[in-house]
């Protein structure tokens, strides 16, 4: 799904242009903020084998998804903080891939990726730039997992029966690289970068498994607020 960087260019125009009568103390220890933005999530999948009966080499490729994202940040120290975001599930089309490429879409999956990160933010709180590094522990949860004609046709050839599968959820950890650019002592952007580290076993209902390797990669584009 493409971003609609027009829609982001024309958030970022308003705050900059609300940021001009902002007048409140900078970011520092105590201090929460919101950031409303876009996420692009991008699964680097290496895909292991749907075990037999189906066709060695029969693997599974995984679409990325774009989402409206809420981002709240607390301040323990000046420059240590603690983050999370809310935002609506993921919604990722999964393909045929190795020795089925070119099949099309197998199916298709909701993911809500629920992380919660420490940061370390370089510089003074009222820097203009400020780099940041985090690492966060992840609950990977997967939901509304549903199979295609052609997942049926790889899986269960001939017998009638439509294949349904599921995800395993799992623990992990995310980390994070990015920057805060401070308009004033008020408004400010975020841009993130972050990678989580995401093995996972998919379970079909003809009793096949498949072993995926996930490793999403989100980019982040927000205009945030302090309070």
């Amino acid at each position: 799904m493409k971003v609609r960087f027009n829609s982001v260019v024309k958030v970022l125009g308003v705050a900059a242009a609300l940021a001009c009568a902002s007048t409140a103390s900078a970011q520092s220890a105590g201090q929460f903020t919101a950031a409303l933005g876009v996420n692009q999530l991008t699964p680097k999948v290496e895909s292991g084998d749907i075990s037999a009966p189906a066709l060695p080499g029969t693997k599974a490729d995984v679409g990325r998804d774009t989402q409206p994202v809420l981002i709240l940040n607390y301040g323990l120290t000046d420059n240590i903080t603690l983050e999370t975001a809310l935002g609506t599930p993921y919604k990722h089309k999964l393909y045929g891939a190795g020795a089925i490429a070119g099949t099309g879409q197998l199916g298709t999956v909701e993911a809500l990726p629920a992380t919660l990160f420490a940061q370390y933010r370089f510089g003074a709180p009222n820097a203009t730039f400020r780099p940041f590094v985090g690492i966060g522990a992840t609950y990977a949860y997967f939901m509304k997992e549903r199979g295609s004609a052609r997942m049926t046709a790889v899986t269960n050839p001939g017998r009638g029966v439509p294949t349904t599968f599921s995800i395993d959820n799992k623990f992990t950890y995310t980390v994070q690289l990015g920057t805060i650019v401070n308009f004033n002592e008020k408004w400010f952007a975020d841009v993130t970068v972050n990678k989580a580290r995401l093995r996972t076993d998919v379970q079909f209902s003809t009793g096949q498994t498949q072993h995926m390797k996930l490793d999403p990669v989100a980019v982040i584009l927000a205009v945030g607020y302090k309070f």
